[in-house]
């Protein structure tokens, strides 16, 4: 299995990107995924995540109505579109996937999924 992240790019301030998240592989087809970014000198951290159903979502506090995650399961693909870009936001954007049975949560740990993207570089300028 493979995620392959898109997306990123150079912005100014206040505009918009969307990040996507392919998967490849049918290892596995029932998976909460996240996005999470890392500043350079800084700890990876959650951005948003979402159930497998895309019924329940999460976002930081430092995201909350600027960014929307979601998800195409036929596509096999999740989406980061972000809007009211600033420069804090800028970093490496990894997407992250962690298989599971059913449920209807999602994960909020950097520990808590083993798939990985490669990450995708956003850079915010003021």
């Amino acid at each position: 299995v493979q995620l392959q992240a898109s997306g990123g790019g150079l912005v100014q301030a206040g505009g918009s990107l969307r990040l996507s998240c392919a998967k490849s592989g049918r290892t596995f087809s029932r998976y909460p995924a996240g996005w999470f970014r890392q500043a350079p000198g800084k700890e990876r951290e959650l951005v948003a995540a979402i159930s497998w159903s895309g019924d329940n979502t999460y976002y930081a506090d430092s995201v909350k109505g600027r960014f929307t995650i979601s998800r195409d399961n036929a596509k096999d693909t999740v989406y980061l579109q972000m809007n009211s870009l600033k420069p804090e936001d800028t970093g490496v954007y990894y997407c992250a996937a962690q298989p599971v049975r059913g449920g209807s949560g999602y994960y909020t740990r950097v520990m808590d999924y083993n798939y990985w993207g490669q990450g995708t570089q956003v850079t915010v300028s003021s």
